[in-house]
């Protein structure tokens, strides 16, 4: 997969549009914590710190707060195009709120205009053009937040129409018929 390419960013819009109270918040910064987690020990475990592992993701779960938020204020009522919308909004914010933080962070980029511009779009020399992370971002956010509405949606009609459907009395098919009652 493409760096950038990825569910996380629909996940946690989901999880703000669909899961009730505390749950919408807890669940899905938990499990992207855990998952963070055992990642970072598992296959980087020369570079791990505790102390590297919550600077550099601090900025990833606080633009995973705004896109819970996100979700929370749009609602799951809504139409699938706004949804989709919001998922792809989500995803731009994810976008800003980490290349802005690389750009604070990182002593690679210059602290003015022009230097947050460069990480917003080229990045640093040596990696990948940030803009392609962009587009990956982009693209897997409309991509997922489509699909895991488009199934919500799917089957929050189907429930309504098994709803709608009254209950229809079937004779077994091997029930056979009462006999006529004989002639005297």
């Amino acid at each position: 997969m493409p760096d950038n390419f990825s569910a996380a960013y629909a996940l946690v819009f989901c999880a703000g549009l669909y899961l009730p109270g505390m749950a919408g918040w807890v669940i899905p910064l938990v499990l992207m914590a855990g998952t963070d987690l055992i990642i970072s020990r598992v296959f980087y475990p020369q570079y791990f710190t505790w102390s590297g592992f919550f600077l550099n993701q601090s900025p990833n779960y606080i633009a995973y707060t705004g896109l819970i938020a996100l979700g929370r204020s749009v609602g799951h009522k809504k139409p699938w195009w706004l949804l989709l919308c919001g998922g792809m909004v989500g995803a731009m914010l994810f976008y800003l709120v980490t290349n802005t933080a690389a750009w604070l962070i990182l002593p690679g980029y210059e602290k003015t205009w022009a230097g947050w511009i460069k990480a917003l779009t080229s990045g640093l020399p040596g990696h990948a053009q940030t803009w392609e992370f962009f587009r990956n971002t982009l693209s897997s956010g409309g991509l997922f937040t489509g699909l895991f509405v488009g199934a919500m949606k799917a089957a929050e009609e189907t429930e309504e129409e098994e709803k709608e459907e009254p209950a229809k009395e079937t004779r077994p098919a091997a029930e056979e018929p009462e006999p006529a009652e004989a002639e005297t």
